[in-house]
């Protein structure tokens, strides 16, 4: 997975320039053998060709979604403006100053605390949900994120209460910072959904795998025929 989007157009460039070096090599090859009537080598080149096809249909797949680097970019929404935007609401919860001292200062703090608590654990969820690669397993950790923002907006509809109208405006920047964090946020659920990373990483790894193999085990057998050519005309 590569850390740039150019990086990985780049890769995906040499990766296709590659494969195409190999088809041409297909297309100097076939005519040879059905010149010096090797047919059975025909028929192995004809095998390996159409196993090449398969390979190389997966590989634009993996490729094209790579290429969108979705997982990465969430990443970097997470650890970059997405942590600013929680930054910026425990500043703005900082600044709100509690009531007058009438008993209930503790249960102002309390429910400042959990405000705060409550946008961590999304904050904390979104590194699972990027790294996920089942669709059920993200929706769960989505509606544990819906569950921790109603909570902080009930929490902060409290404080209001509360707070009383002197202190609503100081409170009205702290609801400008949840909404900035809900915002990220989504942008992040909506990018790591796509799951272009995880999902071309596991192509990679397990189809693409395989068709390497088969298609490593089709040379091999043409090489072999082809070898054994040369051996009988050195007797």
């Amino acid at each position: 997975m590569a850390e740039t989007d150019d990086t990985s157009a780049s890769f995906a460039r040499e990766a296709t320039e590659s494969a195409a070096g190999v088809d041409l090599d297909l297309e100097r090859l076939a005519p040879i053998l059905e010149e010096l009537g090797y047919s059975n080598e025909t028929r192995l080149l004809e095998e390996f060709r159409t196993k090449f096809a398969e390979y190389r249909a997966l590989d634009k797949t993996i490729l094209d979604l790579a290429v969108e680097n979705t997982n990465l970019k969430a990443q970097r929404l997470s650890f970059g403006p997405s942590q600013a935007a929680v930054a910026a609401l425990r500043d703005a919860l900082a600044a709100v100053s509690p009531p007058a001292a009438d008993g209930q200062n503790w249960r102002f703090d309390a429910l400042m605390a959990t405000l705060l608590s409550s946008v961590r654990e999304i904050q904390v969820l979104q590194a699972p949900h990027i790294a996920e690669a089942d669709d059920a397993a993200m929706t769960r950790i989505e509606g544990r994120m819906k569950t921790a923002e109603a909570a902080a907006r009930s929490t902060l509809a409290s404080l209001s209460t509360l707070a009383g109208p002197s202190r609503r405006q100081q409170l009205a920047a702290t609801k400008t910072a949840l909404d900035r964090f809900v915002t990220q946020n989504d942008e992040i659920v909506a990018l790591s959904r796509r799951n272009t990373n995880v999902r071309s990483l596991a192509m990679s790894l397990g189809q693409k795998r395989m068709l390497t193999a088969a298609c490593e085990e089709s040379a091999r057998a043409l090489q072999d025929a082809l070898a054994a050519h040369a051996f009988a005309g050195t007797r």
